[in-house]
């Protein structure tokens, strides 16, 4: 095998003269410079540990210290009322040194000493002004005088420069809330939902389990909240994500879609080539730290903690529970392309190869006419059914030899890379359907050609559109927005494309051809995989996927009328809602945690008392404009001050979640706790986060806007609505369903949602005529 040879950096033969040596002076000269590479990574990974350490001081606070010190000293007065001298003494320097000699070493240790007190010291009055939060039930941008003495510390206290990772020693933990609090809530949220004799009954239950099982269940949740570093993320990550036995592929996964406006070329080649390398740009930016950390009002903090596990990781199935299995580094993607498997190497001597590169090698690929291996072409389909099932196959058709060899290399890979054979766009004519064929292809493809546990999978289609598939277990979506906010930035502006719309320069790299990965796919393993395939399909073909461009308005309207795009959104779609299925229905809006340490989501429960009111009232004809704006207005305030219970660790579902998971440890069992977490979430949606970077105004380039992402229905008989301010005058809704379910209709509710939007916006345009 040419590859293995190629590998070889000694050989020898045995001959009457003796041992003749032969040395590879190229493959010496590649584990030379991996070498390299690798100690430079960790010198890198060490220094930036130091900092991190460190922060919010730095190292050059410490030489202010000492010359501080030392001038005191000088001018004959002692800064540290005779600590110089204890130490002087206790430690005996003037029987090892001459003095003034002692009086330094002295001098310098009690420096030291001082500058690690002030390092803590910094950092807890750090982490003691980032537990405030009052600035968030304040008047967007009109600050009380005390959050602005509060904001300017949090500034003073902040160091310069921050690293990737620097906040994360200063972040306060998730704090626990009183049971008491959580019930009392959790009973408002329902309260619209349920009639009379549901809601006595529920009431009962709660206040029961109030009084006796809750206390017992808090304090073991208390003693977690103080040893661990998050009360929820671990539990969160394993209960929901990595124990779930059904697909991932569309009940788990989410996708994300190219820039709207942007299409800048159409090679397959090239612009593949383009985007995996600002994926490694943003890698090695990753592992340098050099992202600065997202700051809320360009002050406050988040939590950097889930960018660890953006590249080489993946999810590995197992029977009870998978498990997430993250590298410290790798130095190839796989790419899947007509059933085949490649391996791409992209670094040469220690650097990572040039975009033209990376395009001669893509090409490669895409002229390689070989046919898939007996098994290969439908092998992805294994991500995409069931778990167990695939992991009992791992076991034992993939844990030796040339399946495991092969296997490893798509697990340890960078990320991969899918080379679609079809095309994919966005619609010119005002028609929905090309779009929506868009996203559904991103959200399961073929059910074959992504690999679901991987990290993320990037799809770059025939014509030069990209989109991304992520698993959801080691991070969310705002995180993966970073980074594909970064990848179209740096694919259209920073590295860019000749006038022929291929990759810049010329490829004169002697790189050896991509490596198809080998199988040896026996007929019982091709079995699993036709029945994993099987599963996958019928899931794929039961997703309903809408997309639609909302243009008559964006933002620029909402903030005219001064309320939340996102709560008159949320308005928007209860009024939808209630529309399509002539009810309510209990609400998840995916809010963040970031604000403290690991945190990762919470929900906002949308439906509430005045978001009802304000629906109904839109429904009656006998109210005025006024009444519904009024209405309207109550319902907007009461979203945001739930968004910003949950922003600042007071939330309903994660208490309740993690109360759940001590039960079932103890094994008690609470008819209160069984029943909230069987409630089915019939309306699930989520806002995609833009403009996390500061590389492009999107004011200035709207152009650069992504379509956003969506993801599957969360229940069967329901909806999931992803959606995207695109812009002051654009909002961009995903939406999902599913055909088996005869009451609903990703069609009709998107056509809901647009007369409910231009409804609100009437309301407002023709009480202001009256004015």
């Amino acid at each position: 095998m040419a590859e293995a040879h190629a590998a070889v950096a000694f050989q020898f033969t045995i001959t009457p003269e003796g041992v003749d040596f032969r040395i590879s002076n190229e493959a010496l000269r590649a584990i030379y410079y991996s070498g390299v590479r690798s100690w430079k990574k960790r010198f890198a990974r060490f220094k930036n540990n130091f900092l991190t350490g460190l922060y919010p001081a730095s190292p050059t606070s410490w030489f202010v210290v000492l010359i501080a010190v030392l001038a005191s000293v000088f001018m004959r007065v002692d800064p540290s009322m005779g600590v110089i001298q204890v130490i002087q003494d206790r430690l005996g320097l003037s029987n090892y040194f001459a003095a003034p000699a002692d009086l330094y070493i002295s001098v310098v240790i009690f420096s030291t000493v001082l500058w690690i007190g002030m390092v803590y010291m910094l950092r807890y009055m750090l982490k003691l002004l980032l537990c405030y939060h009052g600035w968030m039930y304040e008047p967007h941008g009109k600050f009380s005088l005390v959050s602005k003495i509060w904001l300017g510390l949090v500034k003073v206290f902040s160091g310069r420069k921050p690293l990737l990772y620097s906040y994360q020693a200063s972040l306060p933990r998730l704090p626990l809330p009183t049971v008491e609090g959580t019930v009392s809530r959790y009973l408002k949220s329902v309260r619209p939902l349920m009639t009379d004799d549901q809601y006595k009954e529920m009431e009962q239950l709660a206040m029961d389990f109030q009084e006796s099982l809750g206390p017992r269940l808090q304090r073991y949740l208390l003693l977690k909240s103080w040893w661990a570093t998050n009360y929820v993320s671990d539990w969160w990550e394993e209960y929901v994500y990595l124990r779930g036995r059904s697909p991932i592929m569309v009940n788990s996964n989410y996708y994300a879609m190219d820039a709207i406006y942007i299409h800048p070329t159409e090679s397959q080649a090239a612009r593949a080539a383009n985007v995996i390398y600002a994926m490694l740009l943003f890698r090695r930016q990753v592992a340098r730290e050099e992202v600065r950390p997202i700051l809320v009002s360009n002050a406050v903090p988040l939590c950097s903690w889930q960018y660890e596990r953006m590249f080489n990781t993946t999810r590995i199935p197992g029977v009870e529970t998978d498990s997430l299995r993250h590298w410290d580094d790798s130095k190839h993607v796989v790419v899947y392309h007509s059933g085949r498997y490649f391996k791409l190497p992209v670094y040469f001597l220690g650097q990572l190869i040039r975009p033209c590169e990376i395009q001669a090698q893509i090409e490669k690929i895409l002229l390689d006419k070989s046919e898939p291996a007996f098994g290969e072409a439908h092998l992805g389909a294994m991500t995409a059914g069931e778990r167990i099932p695939w992991a009992k196959a791992r076991q034992k058709f993939f844990s030796k030899g040339v399946n495991k060899s092969s296997l490893d290399t798509i697990e340890q890979a960078a990320f991969f890379v899918t080379l679609d054979e079809e095309e994919a766009d966005y619609d010119t004519d005002g028609d929905n359907t090309m779009v929506s064929n868009y996203a559904e292809s991103l959200l399961h493809g073929k059910t074959y050609d992504r690999w679901f546990d991987k990290s993320f999978t990037l799809v770059v289609y025939k014509n030069g559109r990209i989109g991304l598939n992520g698993e959801h277990s080691w991070a969310d979506a705002p995180i993966i927005g970073h980074l594909w906010e970064h990848t179209i930035y740096w694919d259209g502006k920073g590295i860019g494309y000749g006038e022929d719309k291929n990759t810049l320069g010329e490829a004169s790299l002697p790189l050896s051809p991509p490596l198809r990965l080998k199988w040896d796919i026996s007929e019982e393993c091709n079995e699993v995989i036709e029945s994993q395939l099987g599963t996958a399909q019928a899931l794929s073909e039961d997703v309903d996927m809408q997309l639609m461009a909302f243009k008559h308005y964006g933002k620029d309207v909402c903030k005219k009328c001064r309320i939340s795009p996102d709560a008159w959104i949320q308005m928007a779609l209860q009024m939808a809602y209630f529309r399509d299925q002539k009810k309510f229905a209990l609400t998840y809006e995916a809010s963040m945690t970031r604000l403290f340490r690991e945190g990762r989501t919470e929900t906002v429960r949308s439906c509430t008392m005045d978001s009802c009111n304000f629906v109904r009232a839109m429904e009656d004809p006998t109210k005025t404009n006024e009444d519904r704006i009024k209405l309207l207005n109550q319902a907007a305030v009461s979203h945001q001050s739930s968004y910003r219970n949950c922003m600042t660790g007071t939330g309903i579902d994660r208490h309740l979640f993690t109360l759940y998971v001590v039960s079932k440890y103890l094994k008690e069992d609470s008819k209160f706790l069984g029943k909230v977490l069987s409630e089915p979430w019939r309306l699930s949606t989520s806002q995609t986060p833009h403009q996390q970077t500061n590389l492009l105004d999107l004011r200035k380039h709207p152009e650069y806007i992504s379509g956003g992402g969506g993801f599957g229905p969360v229940a069967d008989d329901g909806y999931g609505v992803s959606y995207i301010i695109a812009g002051e005058h654009a909002i961009m809704f995903h939406i999902s369903s599913k055909h088996s379910c005869n009451h609903t209709s990703s069609r009709r509710f998107m056509k809901n949602i647009e007369k409910a939007l231009l409804d609100m916006r009437a309301m407002f345009d023709n009480t202001d005529k009256k004015k």
